[in-house]
């Protein structure tokens, strides 16, 4: 297949937005009514639903530690989520990134509240667009809001991306597989920490710098509309 146009000649990317703008985001927390706490986040094209249960006892006992509950994540992608149907076993990639994801949200969850339970984190990817990690994380946190979980700081997701040589922010499929690179990261707004960066491609020392300041100035306006998805809610809850 020959490679599309990324940049266009008027310097926008090739479904009309400017290099440093972010996709429509559309969250809401609440969404299941099994789930201790649930989120469903879209970033463009890619739309993700989560759901957290715990803290809640640990099967099988033995895996249970003493000190701190125990954060269990599964990241999985929908066998309708892409164009080509998936399996719906885990592949090797969802492992590593439900592995990845977990590292994250540890570091921000006060895990030694609940010690000998579980806290399990279940994140589906309903559709693909590029960004599912990212978005995924995003959904998450939300959800673990939802349900209660103390932390540290909420948690957003964005991917800055290298195409055509032009550095942009919160890459789709497109730009994500005939791009240069590729620089997923989660951002504590509220606590100035990065929880997740992952670098797939070269950037030079001054591409990284400058590429690590427009995730977070990206991730900052998802913390944003994190914040004001949960005030809605708890606002609704007050009136009702």
């Amino acid at each position: 297949m020959e490679k599309p146009i990324l940049i266009r000649e008027d310097g926008l990317r090739h479904d009309g937005r400017k290099p440093n703008e972010l996709r429509p985001i559309k969250m809401d927390v609440g969404v299941l009514k099994n789930a201790d706490g649930s989120a469903y986040v879209e970033y463009g094209g890619t739309k993700v639903i989560a759901a957290v249960y715990g803290p809640r006892e640990v099967y099988p006992r033995h895996l249970a530690l003493p000190d701190r509950a125990l954060i269990r994540c599964r990241y999985h992608m929908a066998p309708f989520s892409t164009s080509d149907r998936k399996s719906p076993a885990p592949s090797r990639r969802e492992i590593e990134l439900s592995k990845v994801i977990r590292e994250a949200l540890e570091s921000l969850v006060f895990s030694e509240l609940y010690p000998r339970t579980t806290i399990d984190v279940f994140i589906e990817v309903l559709q693909a667009d590029g960004g599912t990690r990212t978005t995924g994380l995003t959904a998450a946190s939300l959800a673990l809001a939802d349900a209660g979980i103390p932390m540290r700081d909420l948690v957003a997701g964005v991917a800055v991306g290298k195409v055509d040589g032009v550095l942009v922010l919160d890459i789709d499929e497109v730009e994500d597989e005939y791009g240069e690179a590729d620089m997923p990261i989660g951002y504590a707004a509220g606590i100035d920490e990065i929880v997740l960066l992952q670098l797939n491609g070269v950037l030079t020392v001054e591409e990284f710098r400058e590429a690590l300041n427009l995730a977070k100035w990206g991730a900052e306006q998802i913390y944003k509309t994190m914040k004001e998805t949960l005030h809605k809610k708890y606002l609704k809850a007050l009136e009702e």
